[in-house]
């Protein structure tokens, strides 16, 4: 299934948004309605909730008195934190078995007010973060809630900044005019990146790609995704996971290149790349059928036309394409990819040497199809620069990173 997290400030609109998910087909999980369930008379969570803060946050009739908690909570930060640390796990395990009974191509939406403040980003395939300035969701509070200007300061005061959540996101909704307005950017983001999302996943394929290559602009955004999905990817793993590396030309700043993500993960072995190949699928990274290597390249250590086996794993996801190359630690390719790199970051006539190169390479092949023979027709040039690579290497003591 498609894990879709969904968050935004307090009456940001996330109410709104998870209606439309569920008319368009989703499996909408409320956090909200759970935390209300899991503290419902008789449960464990409002025995808890009780011993935690005394009878005064109890109604008459043995229900929580939800006002009276929330004067409490909301005016002091240590108690929240006690309050969160009783409901968020019960939430969590409710929320759990919800989906397990979601089918194998559905799309499950979880509605979580602090999804970022609990640290849940990297359990998802996707956060969307609906978004409205503080004086918007501030009047909403007061004209449509009733609350007064102090409580609604207060309430946002307990969750994170606007720019924190902008940051975890994978996808910003803006929710500052009409209902409609952000509704029909539901419509485009379920009908062209979550369905078919959703449909690879359950196919266990990558998001096919085509066209020639093309050369952009470098994006001051490409560090942050790749943060993103590396810890994905380590949340997916686990220990298998020796390091998640942000490589390629995205990863230089200053670069231009095609708007595709080259992240490396390191393991043990090629079996245990193997091993993890069906966790990486899940979380939205299957495996490209065939057999995948680098070519070898002496850069000091005399490997050149050696074959350096690895695995491939691509997207699932249409709107964000990745290069996810599975290689051995210690190995000449995984080294190479980041030498390579740190060299590109430190030394800014090689940078635009090889920007020049790829930018004529792309011209050549503007006509194509796919980007295969651009690929190829790049392997040239590193035989004859990587010698270049090995002297800075030798001469600032350049060492490949540790476990991360």
């Amino acid at each position: 299934m498609l894990s879709i997290g969904l968050t935004g400030g307090i009456a940001s609109g996330k109410s709104l948004l998870s209606a439309r998910f569920r008319e368009l087909g989703a499996v909408v999980i409320d956090a909200d309605q759970l935390a209300r369930d899991v503290v419902a008379p008789g449960t464990p969570g409002l025995a808890a909730v009780a011993a935690e803060f005394g009878p005064a946050v109890l109604a008459g009739n043995g229900s929580l008195d939800r006002p009276a908690l929330g004067a409490v909570v909301f005016a002091d930060p240590d108690k929240l934190k006690a309050l969160n640390a009783i409901v968020h796990p019960l939430v969590r395990a409710a929320a759990a078995a919800l989906k397990q009974g979601a089918g194998p191509g559905a799309v499950v939406v979880q509605d979580i007010p602090l999804l970022v403040e609990t640290g849940q980003e990297a359990s998802f395939h996707l956060v969307v973060v609906v978004d409205a300035p503080a004086a918007v969701r501030r009047e909403r509070m007061v004209s449509r809630r009733g609350m007064s200007v102090a409580d609604a300061d207060a309430r946002m005061a307990a969750q994170l900044g606007d720019e924190q959540r902008r940051a975890a996101a994978d996808v910003v909704l803006s929710n500052t005019g009409m209902p409609e307005e952000v509704l029909a950017q539901v419509d485009v983001l379920w009908h062209q990146r979550l369905v078919p999302f959703a449909r690879n996943l359950a196919a266990g394929v990558p998001a096919p790609t085509a066209g020639p290559p093309v050369i952009v602009e470098p994006d001051s955004a490409w560090p942050a995704q790749a943060a993103r999905l590396a810890g994905r990817i380590r949340h997916a793993v686990g220990s298998s996971a020796l390091g998640v590396d942000h490589i390629g030309s995205t990863s230089v700043p200053g670069l231009a290149a095609k708007d595709v993500l080259d992240l490396q993960l390191r393991v043990h072995s090629l079996a245990a790349a193997d091993a993890v190949a069906d966790e990486l699928a899940g979380a939205g990274f299957p495996r490209r059928a065939g057999e995948w290597w680098d070519t070898g390249h002496d850069f000091g250590g005399g490997h050149t036309g050696e074959r350096w086996a690895k695995r491939l794993h691509n997207a699932a996801d249409p709107g964000r394409p990745v290069n996810l190359h599975v290689r051995v630690d210690g190995s000449p390719g995984a080294v190479l990819a980041l030498a390579f790199r740190d060299w590109l970051r430190a030394d800014t006539h090689v940078r635009l040497r090889y920007e020049s190169f790829k930018r004529g390479l792309a011209a050549e092949h503007s006509a194509d199809a796919t980007t295969a023979a651009y690929a190829d027709a790049k392997e040239p040039w590193f035989p004859a620069a990587l010698p270049e690579l090995a002297a800075w290497m030798s001469a600032t003591g350049w060492a490949a990173p540790g476990r991360q």
